[in-house]
């Protein structure tokens, strides 16, 4: 089959072949070229164009915008981290890093940007500790006043056994250690639960 070659309007002098390059509908990013077969006073299919592409070195992209082929940086695939929330994001398109955006990632969920690196937010990640250590707190002697309620009134009706009163005296010596507990302390030691 003969090739063609587009009048000034792009459209088919005649029958023919013509090879078109084409691009992603959305990102303009090439995607290959294939030979078309175009009657005469048809143009190129959407898109498409008639013109080559640059060839793009690697981390770089062939773009059709504008009306024209353009190199532009490509970063899809990478992870990218918000300068604002530290929440990751994978680029999904040709392009330049997204605004307010780094590759760095943060250490911790308290790391703050200062506008070139991460920097960790003692404050905040001390007062999560201390509430963490709050929560542990309750949940601890609440799990041993369920445990001796029993026994507490058995306590007051006299008619606990010896074992069950050491028992209970074991656990109410574990709830006043954990009470005892400085939950602002940076490693803490919890008491070990009795058998």
């Amino acid at each position: 089959m003969a090739k063609i070659t587009l009048d000034k309007n792009g459209l088919a002098k005649s029958a023919g072949t013509l090879t078109v390059y084409n691009f992603d509908s959305l990102t303009g990013e090439f995607t290959g070229a294939t030979d078309e077969y175009l009657p005469q006073g048809v143009g190129v299919p959407a898109c498409a164009c008639s013109s080559a592409p640059p060839t793009a070195e690697p981390g770089f992209v062939a773009v059709y915008q504008d009306g024209g082929w353009q190199t532009v940086a490509d970063h899809q695939g990478e992870t990218v981290y918000s300068t604002a929330d530290g929440t990751a994001t994978e680029i999904t398109a040709p392009g330049d890093y997204p605004a307010g955006t780094t590759t760095q990632a943060p250490a911790t969920a308290f790391d703050k940007w200062d506008g070139e690196k991460w920097v960790t937010d003692g404050d905040a990640q001390q007062a999560a500790a201390v509430s963490e250590a709050e929560v542990e707190k309750v949940a601890r002697i609440s799990e041993a006043n369920s445990m001796t309620q029993a026994w507490q009134t058995q306590l007051r009706l006299d008619i606990i056994t010896d074992a069950d009163k050491a028992s209970l005296t074991a656990w109410m010596k574990y709830v006043q250690a954990v009470q005892a507990v400085d939950t602002a302390a940076p490693d803490i030691d919890w008491p070990e639960k009795p058998n």
